[in-house]
């Protein structure tokens, strides 16, 4: 059987970079690639970064367009498990993506992936988070400590700098779309870590990009088994990296049961 990543997601507006790259990235690889959404809807990536934000600008890049339009057509993705459903020991990789539109608080907010997310990691598998899915680890308590379990963690996430261009420079049209909370994502993953040196921010970053060709651009912080990246341009390096450990995880002695990912009510 192939290798396993399970994808969680919101409802609607996730961002599109950061789902459709890692899942072509892992499923051309042969590892098979799991949804989940709160109650197992079918869901929707956040309209407008395929539309281009303002004026054409800011959104997806074609390829990603062109990988989510496939993903789109994927069984797995049309019939996502319900958070509450996964049993995390089924799959070898868990990614927790972003996205910065209003639907995302669902994903950000829900118990129930707080305590998928608690399950899985306490597996010690590879797990990969992007952008605002950092802020869902950094709000998942570990159940002793009552600690986040980024606590002990190094890691990176969507810096501040980013968020605050990227919400100045479209208020005027957009309001606060760029703004998903009032705190910065950065502001509220510093808080959950033992010591500010724990947070990378990596290189300035406002316009070039990792890509399938080279990943130059890119910036993903490892610690042990947990990869993270900062913002869509690091959605190709994190991707190859999950799939590297995927890879050796699943041909591990301690691989994960051989049946295909499903509900624990089935």
């Amino acid at each position: 059987m192939p290798p396993r990543v399970l994808i969680p997601l919101p409802d609607r507006d996730f961002d599109v970079t950061e789902v459709a790259v890692p899942w072509k990235i892992l499923s051309r690889a042969g590892v098979e690639v799991v949804f989940a959404t709160e109650r197992g809807a079918t869901p929707a990536c956040d309209p407008l970064l395929l539309s281009g934000v303002i004026f054409g600008q800011l959104g997806a890049a074609p390829e990603a367009k062109s990988f989510y339009a496939e993903l789109e057509r994927d069984g797995a993705f049309q019939r996502p498990l319900a958070y509450a459903d996964v049993d995390p020991a089924s799959a070898h990789g868990l990614l927790l993506p972003g996205g910065h539109a209003k639907g995302m608080r669902q994903y950000l907010e829900s118990t129930a992936l707080f305590d998928l997310v608690r399950a899985y990691v306490g597996l010690e598998r590879p797990l990969a988070a992007i952008c605002h899915g950092v802020v869902v680890l950094a709000r998942t308590l570990d159940a002793t400590t009552g600690k986040s379990v980024l606590h002990d963690r190094r890691t990176t996430c969507l810096p501040k700098y980013m968020e605050r261009i990227a919400y100045l420079s479209t208020a005027w049209k957009l309001g606060d779309y760029y703004r998903t909370y009032p705190e910065y994502v950065e502001d509220e993953v510093r808080r959950a870590l033992a010591r500010p040196e724990q947070l990378a921010r990596g290189p300035l970053h406002l316009f070039s990009k990792g890509s399938d060709e080279s990943d130059a651009a890119a910036f993903v912080v490892h610690d042990d088994n947990y990869l993270s990246g900062r913002w869509p341009g690091d959605a190709y390096l994190l991707g190859k990296e999950l799939l590297r450990k995927v890879k050796v995880r699943s041909s591990s002695a301690e691989d994960a049961d051989p049946e295909s990912l499903r509900s624990k009510r089935g």
